[in-house]
């Protein structure tokens, strides 16, 4: 006949007693225990020490105001008949563990009540393992915690299913680890003092339900392949030291919904923070310094219900690191509202060397309302991608932004808005494509260093936009909003603008030899010199000018295609240049407008050489210049008569300038006079006459 498992109990540990109701004499008596159905452990106030074993069949209970701690590892289960768990394992080569309709919990903790596995050493644990799970073992004794369970243990342990309101806690420094794995309906607080693993490659982590997690330790999250865990708790911290790892399988995701904050209220079973801004100010002994090391994963912080952000707090609070494990790290920024980090992203050793390069990626997501703010200068040294619809700021009220520009793996691609915000530092950026919009709002310069193909609007609203290298001639549109606004092109390449607006008070500034080519409607007002804008450089295209215009003696004006339109009044003096293409396109039958003057006050000044009447070439007909032309003070080349033909400009041939007002050469446009071909017509009639008056000496003789 077989040994029942009572029996077989029994034989195992001589001297217990099939027991269930009351157990409690048993318990203070430190005898060995064999359960044979649901027994009661009701504790004296104080602590009790248990040296013994409890085995058998039944649950256990654990009421009173009183500690139990148990010193030696005990083994029982649930009776057959309540048995239900159901334990698959899935993911083939990459095997990971699902647990469906666990059991009843065999251990339960009542409220006031606590149970303490182990007493600093490696044995206390209750379990049975009878599961082949792969990576770790899976606890087949569910429990439900509604006192408090603390995990004086040494080694690393899994406690199958917890339930409960309570507290689950780990004392510092023992140097356990807890499995937790699969889904934890618990609801409690799980305060890690040393070490949690939530979640492995063998099986993922859920906690829908718990209040909060108290991390004075280590806390590992990783996933199985292809997995997506969601932590939606808030996390706390109130001793230097403490930490959160995240790792990551291909395929699989880590999204962290609620604070890493810093708590100095509530204890153990109910914590929090006073002031949110504790997290942002450096306290005694670094107790509010915590930190997230992201190895090889992808991370995502919030999930688009939230804008309080994952990690609060400055460099001397916080530290956030991207390191590349089997893959280059990545995180993702989707919150509904603004949020503001406050820290760098870099890539030391916990919370040292916070500039040494982070080897991952960012992403600002795109869902409604994420608007994010890098209020630090950052070190990964990856991409930063803004999708459409959200924000990334660098730069605010916290402090001075900057991206790791110099990194070889650095680019920008924006599809929604990026806001150059700094008030002190200047920022350098380059290599930003996508269709987004870039906003230079700060009151410190910002330099675009080239490599510049995003296709959105350039605003300037405040400080100074210089561009030292690439264009902005795929920007959509070029608005400076405000007055003070400046866009500097002195040291540009190509300075072509499309549709650029400005409203009095703004800027633009050119080097001497570049020009700054206008298309598409664009609009000028100027307050640049002695409220109007002033051409000092080199500006063509077609464009409008809502104010007064003027060009001084150094600047010249390239003409051709639609007329410029003003609205104000015109003052003219330097040089005129017609561009070759779209000669004409101005003009309506004899005329060719140049400068469309809207305003009622007759034109002042003129160009260098061309004086009104001048007459000048165009394409090999004659043209006179005058500043009365159109409704009276327009610019314009009126037909005067059909030119002699000579000799017109090539399209391979240089923009040639107007000519001087004395002793200059011959420009493309070129004051009417005797021209090579009335000389030629000249020579060969003195030919003809020469031979007819041969002919006729040669008849007479």
């Amino acid at each position: 006949m077989l040994a029942t498992p009572l029996l077989l109990a029994t034989l195992l540990y001589p001297g217990s007693a099939a027991s269930a109701g009351d157990i409690t004499p048993d318990i203070l008596a430190g005898r060995n225990v064999t359960l044979s159905g649901d027994a009661v452990v009701t504790l004296p106030p104080g602590t009790t020490t248990y040296d013994g074993v409890i085995s058998g069949e039944g649950t256990l209970r654990i009421t009173g105001r009183g500690t139990l701690v148990l010193t030696k590892d005990s083994d029982f289960t649930l009776p057959r008949t309540r048995q239900r768990q159901s334990v698959s394992i899935l993911g083939g080569n990459h095997p990971y563990v699902v647990v469906r309709t666990p059991d009843p919990p065999s251990v339960i903790v009542d409220r006031g009540a606590t149970l303490q596995y182990g007493n600093g050493g490696g044995a206390g644990l209750i379990g049975r393992f009878p599961y082949n799970t792969p990576g770790y073992q899976l606890n087949q004794d569910n429990i439900e915690v509604n006192g408090t369970l603390r995990l004086s243990l040494t080694r690393t342990f899994n406690l199958g299913t917890i339930s409960g309101s309570g507290l689950v806690t780990q004392p510092r420094f023992l140097w356990g680890t807890l499995d937790l794995a699969g889904t934890q309906p618990f609801s409690g607080v799980i305060d890690n003092g040393t070490g949690t693993a939530a979640g492995k490659p063998e099986s993922a982590v859920a906690l829908p339900n718990a209040r909060a997690i108290l991390n004075q330790g280590t806390w590992t999250i990783d996933t199985p392949l292809d997995q997506t865990v969601v932590l939606r708790q808030k996390f706390y911290q109130r001793e230097y030291g403490s930490d959160i790892n995240v790792q990551s399988r291909p395929g699989s995701k880590v999204v962290l919904v609620g604070q890493y904050s810093y708590s100095d209220r509530g204890g153990d079973t109910n914590p929090s923070l006073s002031a949110p801004a504790l997290n942002w100010r450096k306290i005694p002994h670094d107790r509010n310094k915590r930190g997230t090391n992201i190895k090889g994963a992808n991370v995502q912080w919030g999930d688009g219900t939230t804008h309080q952000i994952f990690m609060p707090g400055t460099a001397d609070t916080v530290y956030i690191n991207l390191l590349a494990a089997r893959s280059r790290s990545k995180l993702t920024f989707a919150y509904n509202g603004p949020v503001t980090l406050g820290a760098p992203i870099g890539g030391g050793v916990f919370h040292d060397t916070l500039k040494a390069p982070g080897a991952g990626d960012i992403v600002i997501k795109g869902v409604p309302g994420n608007d994010v703010t890098f209020a630090a200068d950052q070190y990964y040294n990856g991409s930063t991608t803004i999708e459409r619809g959200a924000v990334l700021r660098l730069g605010g009220a916290q402090g001075d932004g900057s991206l790791l520009t110099k990194a070889e793996l650095f680019k920008v691609v924006n599809d929604g808005s990026l806001i150059m915000r700094n008030s002190r530092e200047t920022i350098s950026l380059s290599k930003i494509s996508g269709s987004g919009s870039f906003t230079q709002a700060g009151a410190a310069t910002t330099r675009l260093t080239g490599h510049l193909t995003y296709t959105g609007t350039t605003t300037i609203s405040r400080g100074t936009l210089v561009l030292t290298a690439g264009t902005l001639h795929t920007s959509g549109a070029v608005a400076l909003t405000r007055a003070g606004a400046r866009l500097d092109l002195t040291t540009a390449g190509d300075q072509t603008l499309r549709n650029l607006t400005t409203v009095a008070g703004t800027a633009i500034s050119s080097g001497r030899r570049a020009v700054v080519t206008l298309a598409g409607k664009s609009t000028l007002a100027g307050d640049f010199q002695g409220g109007k804008l002033v051409n000092t450089g080199v500006l063509g295209g077609s464009f409008t000018v809502s104010g007064d215009f003027a060009q001084s003696s150094g600047g010249r004006l390239i003409a051709g295609g639609k007329p410029v339109k003003v609205a104000g009044a015109v003052s003219l003096a330097g040089t005129l240049q017609l561009a070759r293409a779209g000669v004409g396109a101005g003009s309506e039958g004899s005329q060719i407008t140049l400068i469309d003057n809207a305003g009622s006050d007759p034109v002042t000044g003129a160009f260098a050489g061309l004086g009104e009447g001048t007459e000048v070439t165009v394409d090999g007909k004659r043209y006179a210049v005058t500043y009365r032309g159109g409704d009276g003070n327009d610019v314009t080349l009126t037909a005067v008569q059909a030119a002699a033909a000579t000799p017109s400009a090539t399209a391979n041939e240089p923009p040639v300038a107007t000519k001087a007002a004395t002793g200059a050469k011959t420009s493309y446009w070129r004051p009417a006079g005797l021209g090579a071909a009335a000389v030629l017509v000249a020579v060969l009639g003195m030919v003809l006459l020469r031979r007819l008056r041969r002919r006729s000496s040669s008849s007479r003789g």
